[in-house]
C-alpha cells in the first residue's frame, strides 16, 4: 500500500527533460534486464536456495506495467534504472559467484567444488544486467554518478578465498568471510596499547647515570609495518624505538665462548640530525649456540581459541606458524598443547617431537569459539611444563593470542605475579600476538617482560618464519638472563644526554646491583642495540647549567677526564642466581669523526632509530626529513639476504606519503 502511494505521487510529478534517444535507451535497457532476470529465476540452480529478484522488485515492476507508466518514457526511465541497478546488486550478492552472506560449510570442500553451468550462467547474466544498467544511466542521466560496480568486490572476494586456501588450514575450520568494502562495517579498534612519554634530555651534572633493562622484543616493528601497509600512520604509543632498531639482525662482533655470553661494542659518531651532537652507539652481541650444543626443549603451546580468534590473520595464521616451529624441533624435544576459550583444555599431552604427525594433527584440529579464560589456560600450561620439565634444558610456555583475557584472572598485575613465580622455578614465557582490533599489547608486554621471554607480533606468515625459524635459536635458547645496562656520563666531556627508546624498560639506579630485580634476557646469537644522543661539553645546551656544582674530586680535578662515559653490563647465566659484571670506559679511541666512517650496520641502525623517532613526532627530529632517513638507510643497506632492509625502505616511503610532508 505504501509503495502504491509512493508510486502514485511519483506519477503526478513533473517529468525532467530527456531526449527521445535517451528515453528509448533507458526503456530498452530496463526491459532487457527484466527478461534476463526472469530467465535466471526459472533456471535450475546449483544450490538449495533459488537466486531471483525479491518480491518487492517484482511488485514494483508489475505496478509500473499495470499503471501503463510505460507511456511516459521519462518516468519509465527514472523508475527502470533503480530496478535494474537493484537487480544487478541483488544478483551479485546472492549468486554463487557473489558475496555470500554465509560462511562456507567447509573451506577445502568449497575450494574443490567446480562451478556448474547454472552458476556460470548466473554470473554472465549478472554481468549483462550490470553493463546494461550502467549504459542506460550514462545515456539517460549524463550528470548522475556511475552505478555501483560490483566486479571489484567480487574479485576481492575471490582473491581472499585464494589467500585463505593457500594457508595451512584444517578442513573443519570455519571462517566468517568478511564483506569487502564498501559493505564491510567499520569495526571498533579495541587494541590496548600502553602509554608512555619519550625519554627527556637529562643534564649530566644532575643525573649522570642511566639504567635500563635490555630488550629483544620486536612486536612494535611488525605492528608499525601493518599500520603503514593499511594506509595509516601508527599511533605514537605503538612505536617503541628500541624494538624497531632491534628487529634487524646485525653483524656485531660476538664473544668467543659461552663463558662470556656476550660482547659489547661501543662507538661514538656524529648525530645526523644535529651537527653539534654526537651519538654513543652501544651494540651487544650474544654468543651463538651451535646446533650440537643446543639443550633439549620442553615447549608448551598455549593457544587462544576464543571467538575473537576466528579471523584469517589469527587462528589459521597461528596454526601455520606453529607448524613451521614444529618442523624445526629435534626428535628429543617435547611439545604440549593447551587451549583456552571459556575454559582451558589440554589438546596434546607432552609428546616427543619425533611423533611429528600427532603434533601437527593436534594443531590442525584447533577451532575458534567462546570467551577467553586466559588465566586457567596459563595455569594448565605451567602444569604440563612442570610435568615434563627438563633439567638444564629449555622449559618455555609459548602463548599465542590476540591478547584478549576476559574471564578469570584479567588484571595485568595478577598475571605478572603468576608468571614471575613460575619464572623463578625455571619456566619462561614468550608471547606471540596475532590480529588487530582486540590486541592487548599492554598485557603481552607485561607478562613477556616478567616471564623472561620475548614478545613478537605475527602479522604475516613471513614474520612467523622470521621469528620461529630464522631466529628460532635466539627465541628459544637463552644464554643470559636479567641483563641490565648502566651508563655513567662524564660531566667534563658530556653536558647532556638522551636515551633513544627503552622508556618502558627504565630501572632505578639502585636496581642495577640488586639481583632480585628482574630484567631482560638475551638469546643465542641475539643482538641488542642502544643509542644515546649526547651533547659534548662546550656545545649549546638545551637545559641551563647549574650555577653551583661541578663534579670534582678532592684534588680539584676530575678523574678520567678524557672519557665520555663508563658502560657497565650486569647479567646472570641461565641457571644461576648471582649476577656477573662486564664494564668498559668509552674514550676518544671509540670515536669516528664522520658518520660515513661508522660501519654499515651502525649507520643502518641509526636510520631505523631516526625513523622510529620521526613516527613518534619527537621534537629532536622536527627538521630531519623522511627523505634523509631513506637516503641514510639506502646507503647503509649492506647485506640483506632476507629482504628485511629493503622492506624497511618501502615503509619509509609509505610513511612519507602518508604524512604529506618530508
Amino acid at each position: 500500500m505504501v509503495e502504491d502511494k509512493q508510486l502514485g505521487r511519483l506519477g503526478m510529478m513533473d517529468a525532467p527533460e530527456a531526449s527521445p534517444e535517451a528515453r528509448l535507451h533507458a526503456l530498452h535497457a530496463a526491459m532487457q534486464a527484466f527478461e534476463v532476470s526472469e530467465e535466471i529465476s526459472n533456471a535450475p540452480q546449483g544450490r538449495a536456495e533459488k537466486h531471483r529478484l525479491t518480491d518487492r522488485a517484482r511488485k514494483l515492476w508489475r505496478d509500473m506495467m499495470q499503471k501503463k507508466l510505460i507511456a511516459m518514457p521519462a518516468i519509465a526511465g527514472l523508475i527502470a534504472l533503480p530496478i535494474a541497478g537493484y537487480t544487478a546488486v541483488y544478483l551479485m550478492q546472492e549468486s554463487p559467484f557473489g558475496l555470500s552472506r554465509q560462511a562456507p560449510r567447509d573451506a577445502s570442500q568449497q575450494a574443490d567444488e567446480p562451478a556448474g553451468p547454472a552458476q556460470v550462467k548466473t554470473e554472465a547474466a549478472g554481468d549483462i544486467v550490470r553493463e546494461r544498467a550502467a549504459e542506460a544511466e550514462m545515456k539517460a542521466l549524463p550528470a548522475a554518478p556511475a552505478p555501483v560496480d560490483m566486479s571489484a568486490a567480487r574479485t576481492n572476494a575471490r582473491v581472499q578465498g585464494e589467500i585463505g586456501r593457500s594457508a595451512v588450514m584444517p578442513r573443519h575450520t570455519i571462517l566468517a568471510r568478511p564483506l569487502p568494502e564498501p559493505f564491510a562495517p567499520a569495526q571498533p579498534n579495541r587494541d590496548r596499547i600502553g602509554n608512555f612519554d619519550s625519554n627527556p634530555v637529562r643534564p649530566v651534572v644532575e643525573q649522570p647515570v642511566s639504567t635500563f633493562s635490555v630488550d629483544v622484543d620486536t612486536a612494535s616493528y611488525a605492528y608499525v609495518r601493518r599500520s603503514l601497509r593499511e594506509g595509516v600512520l601508527p599511533q605514537a604509543d605503538t612505536v617503541r624505538v628500541e624494538e624497531m632498531v632491534n628487529y634487524f639482525p646485525y653483524d656485531w662482533k660476538g664473544p668467543e665462548s659461552a663463558e662470556t655470553p656476550f660482547n659489547a661494542n661501543v662507538t661514538v659518531m656524529p648525530a645526523p640530525w644535529n651537527a653539534e651532537h654526537k651519538l654513543m652507539h652501544v651494540a651487544i652481541k650474544g654468543y651463538d649456540v651451535q646446533p650440537a650444543e643446543k639443550p633439549r626443549s620442553n615447549l608448551v603451546f598455549l593457544i587462544d581459541v576464543s571467538g575473537s580468534m576466528n579471523e584469517a590473520d589469527k587462528l589459521p595464521l597461528l596454526q601455520s606458524a606453529f607448524r613451521l616451529l614444529v618442523n624445526r624441533l629435534e626428535a628429543d624435544d617435547t611439545v604440549s598443547i593447551v587451549t583456552y576459550a571459556g575454559e582451558a583444555g589440554t589438546v596434546l599431552e607432552p609428546t616427543k617431537a619425533s611423533d611429528k604427525a600427532k603434533i601437527l594433527a593436534a594443531i590442525d584440529g584447533l577451532q575458534a569459539g567462546g570467551s577467553t579464560a586466559g588465566e586457567a589456560g596459563i595455569r594448565e600450561a605451567y602444569r604440563l611444563a612442570k610435568q615434563s620439565f627438563v633439567e638444564g634444558g629449555v622449559n618455555r610456555v609459548m602463548l599465542a593470542t590476540d591478547g584478549d583475557f576476559n574471564i578469570g584472572q584479567t588484571d595485568d598485575g595478577d598475571l605478572k605475579r603468576l608468571v614471575e613465580r613460575e619464572r623463578k622455578a625455571g619456566i619462561f614465557l614468550s608471547v606471540l600476538g596475532f590480529g588487530r582490533g582486540n590486541l592487548n599489547d599492554s598485557m603481552m608486554q607485561t607478562i613477556a617482560q616478567n616471564g623472561n621471554g620475548a614478545a613478537a607480533y605475527i602479522d604475516t606468515l613471513a614474520e612467523a618464519e622470521k621469528v620461529l625459524v630464522q631466529e628460532a635459536a635466539s627465541t628459544l635458547f637463552p644464554i643470559a638472563k636479567d641483563v641490565k645496562l648502566q651508563v655513567e656520563f662524564n660531566p667534563q666531556t658530556v653536558s647532556e644526554y638522551r636515551l633513544i627508546g627503552y622508556e618502558t624498560r627504565a630501572l632505578a639506579r639502585e636496581d642495577f646491583n640488586n639481583d632480585r630485580v628482574d630484567a631482560g634476557d638475551i638469546g643465542s646469537g641475539h643482538s641488542v642495540t642502544a643509542i644515546y644522543e649526547i651533547t659534548p661539553k662546550g656545545a649549546a645546551q638545551r637545559i641551563d647549567p647549574l650555577r653551583y656544582g661541578e663534579a670534582t674530586t678532592d684534588n680539584g680535578g676530575v678523574a678520567n677526564a678524557k672519557e665520555y662515559a663508563f658502560v657497565k653490563i650486569r647479567y646472570k647465566l641461565p641457571n644461576e642466581d648471582a649476577s656477573k659484571l662486564i664494564s668498559r670506559p668509552v674514550t676518544v679511541e671509540h670515536e669516528v669523526a664522520l658518520l660515513d666512517a661508522a660501519s654499515v650496520d651502525q649507520r643502518f641502525s641509526v636510520a631505523v632509530a631516526a625513523f622510529g623517532q620521526k613516527l613518534r613526532e619527537e621534537g629532536e627530529l622536527a627538521g630531519f626529513s623522511y627523505e634523509r632517513i631513506l637516503q641514510m638507510a639506502s646507503e647503509s643497506r649492506g647485506s640483506d639476504p632476507f629482504g628485511y632492509r629493503s622492506e624497511f625502505l618501502s615503509l619509509v616511503r609509505l610513511a612519507e606519503a602518508l604524512s604529506g610532508r618530508n
